[in-house]
């Protein structure tokens, strides 16, 4: 049914909340990108990271060029993705708005590359090598500098809401020893 339904819309153009509706079903992850430039934190709740590569590490982030985070990311080129735990949706809220005085109330570590949030899951320091305009949105290609994680469970993002992650009953996961890729058992 759904390949159906995908072969009738090939042609016809997609509108912006039909695009969104159906990116809302891809599930993420919620971090906070930080940077730091002429003496003041910015920072942003992003969706949109992933890793690229383990040699070196590398990782990708979309920001939206008006933000002012992107203005700090792309000027001092360095910034720290914080991974936030399930627990931090009120702080994922205050980063995703606008105008908010965002590190208010927010523990911070000063490092040489910016701001960290002392409460994240997990953070990574990043030096961007390279950045390319997509759309609304700049792309950046950063080098991983260090990175670390806590325990906990991860905060995720779907359909618009935050919730949590539930294992699946049935998954378990085992790492390959040639490749060391992650597959399903």
């Amino acid at each position: 049914m759904l390949e159906d339904q995908m072969e009738q819309n090939v042609l016809r153009p997609l509108n912006k909340s039909e695009f969104r509706n159906v990116v809302g079903h891809f599930a993420s992850g919620v971090t906070i990108v930080t940077a730091e430039y002429g003496g003041v934190h910015y920072g942003a709740t992003i969706s949109a990271v992933t890793s690229l590569c383990d040699t070196p590490p590398m990782v990708l982030v979309c920001l939206n060029q008006n933000l002012g985070t992107h203005a700090a990311v792309r000027n001092t080129r360095h910034f720290t993705i914080n991974i936030l735990g399930e627990d931090q949706t009120a702080v994922a809220h205050t980063f995703a708005t606008p105008g908010a005085d965002k590190f208010a109330d927010v523990a911070v570590h000063h490092g040489e590359h910016g701001p960290r949030l002392a409460e994240a899951l997990a953070y990574l320091t990043c030096r961007v090598v390279d950045d390319f305009e997509g759309g609304t949105h700049r792309i950046f290609v950063a080098q991983v500098l260090d990175a670390r994680a806590g325990t906990g469970n991860p905060l995720s993002y779907y359909r618009g809401s935050f919730g949590h992650f539930v294992p699946h009953r049935n998954a378990t996961w085992r790492t390959t020893q040639t490749d060391n890729a992650i597959s399903y058992k």
